[in-house]
């Protein structure tokens, strides 16, 4: 026979579905503290005994962690693609910064024709509203805040690619970025031509989606890239340049 008896599920299962697939879309993200176990189980409207063996089958296959006095979170871990010895040798190593930007380029070219394509409506509102608390920012002239919403606004893109693959990997990305593992994207804000270049090339993506033009999207995502990658061989080299006139001015200095 082909055909087989329907069995119920339990209620415990359910709870681990779901849960699941609140952290492979995203939503529930990396180090997120889940609600108390009394509002979590009102919430699943499933018991407490229910809940608490969701939450011991998602701890065992490391989705979950307790921490002691602080509830239940996320594991950390899933937002972690690349180990501590690889992380150290990416950022000890200068070539590494150029090909960073060379794989975000072509990876968020594609989040972004997607992003234009599949994106559902509410998908580019929330795009468009970081992107409105961009330029909002502009005038401030704080870099950290400029910095953590850049990051924010290629993140919602990501998002609303809607591929999980790409969300998690581009996750782990600027999980590096943040820590400062590539460049120091403070930085870049931290100089006015540099930061309206930047908004302006924000804004153009920004419009690019909103008319869900895919080539343009894509293409605009190129165009900032393709600038950040400019302006960080520029600071490389005048690093190097000061470098070099600091060892000419010691010289001088030994010389007298």
């Amino acid at each position: 026979m082909t055909f087989r008896p329907v069995q119920s599920e339990k209620l415990s299962t359910s709870v681990v579905r779901q849960i699941e697939q609140l952290i492979l879309r995203g939503i529930l993200r990396p180090g997120e503290r889940l609600p108390s176990e009394r509002d979590l189980a009102d919430r699943l409207a499933v018991s407490r005994p229910s809940l608490r063996e969701a939450v011991s089958e998602l701890q065992s296959r490391g989705l979950l962690t307790t921490r002691a006095g602080s509830g239940v979170f996320v594991a950390e871990v899933l937002g972690n693609a690349f180990s501590d010895a690889l992380v150290q040798l990416f950022a000890g190593h200068e070539e590494a910064q150029f090909d960073y930007i060379s794989f975000r380029r072509d990876m968020e070219a594609i989040c972004a024709d997607r992003a234009a394509r599949l994106a559902s409506d509410t998908d580019l509102k929330v795009i468009q509203t970081v992107f409105d608390k961009m330029e909002a920012a502009h005038s401030g002239r704080n870099p950290e805040e400029d910095a953590r919403l850049d990051a924010q606004f290629h993140m919602a893109i990501v998002e609303a690619s809607h591929n999980v693959i790409l969300l998690h990997m581009m996750r782990s990305m600027f999980d590096l970025l943040r820590a400062g593992v590539f460049y120091n994207r403070q930085a870049m804000f931290k100089q006015r031509t540099s930061r309206l270049t930047l908004l302006d090339q924000h804004r153009a993506i920004n419009d690019a989606l909103q008319d869900r033009d895919s080539e343009a999207a894509a293409a605009a995502v190129r165009t900032h890239l393709t600038f950040v990658e400019h302006c960080l061989d520029l600071q490389r080299r005048a690093e190097k340049n000061e470098e070099i006139a600091r060892r000419r001015l010691q010289h001088e200095a030994d010389t007298r």
